[in-house]
């Protein structure tokens, strides 16, 4: 998937702003689909360029201009094209697995302070996604399936959470 897809998703729910799309993805998606501010406006300029988004300046008192984004039709047809095609995974890459893979050169104190951070980091991100206020189930299927992602990332964590006790277990069974 590339941001623009992610961007084109969340403008077919409503228009919006380069610095509420930030916000957005970062509350709804940012689990599974991060990106900065700067490579947000520089999609959002694509997606006006090709045609596949508008851009509406909103005049405000007494604050900066705020410039709306909206899909387009051929926009949506896009997003719709990209949801009915087929999906590729790509291949993963995780840079805490690969440490641990070659970890067997640290020291056991190195080794459990590696297994420590990645708890901390992963208690924070499931801390971070349970704090995610979420609104009432409507019923509606868009809704209940961006609720369903959401519920997607506190198992992956909890999971992950999990398997970090039973390696951590593991590891203190097999050190001095």
């Amino acid at each position: 998937m590339s941001l623009r897809y992610a961007i084109l998703g969340i403008l077919s729910i409503q228009p919006m702003s380069g610095y509420e799309l930030k916000k957005v993805i970062d509350d709804s998606v940012g689990h599974f689909w991060t990106a900065d501010q700067s490579q947000i406006y520089r999609t959002l300029s694509g997606l006006v360029e090709d045609g596949l988004a508008s851009r509406r300046t909103v005049v405000q008192d007494e604050r900066p201009n705020l410039h709306l984004h909206s899909a387009t039709e051929q926009g949506l047809a896009e997003l719709d094209r990209w949801l009915a095609s087929p999906l590729r995974t790509p291949p993963t890459r995780e840079p805490f697995l690969a440490r641990l893979f070659f970890a067997g050169r640290m020291s056991p104190e190195a080794i459990r302070e590696l297994l420590h951070a990645r708890r901390r980091e992963v208690g924070e991100q499931l801390a971070a996604l349970e704090a995610i206020a979420v609104p009432a189930d409507t019923g509606e299927i868009g809704h209940t399936l961006r609720l369903a992602t959401l519920a997607n990332g506190i198992a992956h964590a909890k999971t992950e959470l999990e398997w970090l006790d039973a390696t951590e277990r593991r590891f203190e069974r097999i050190t001095p």
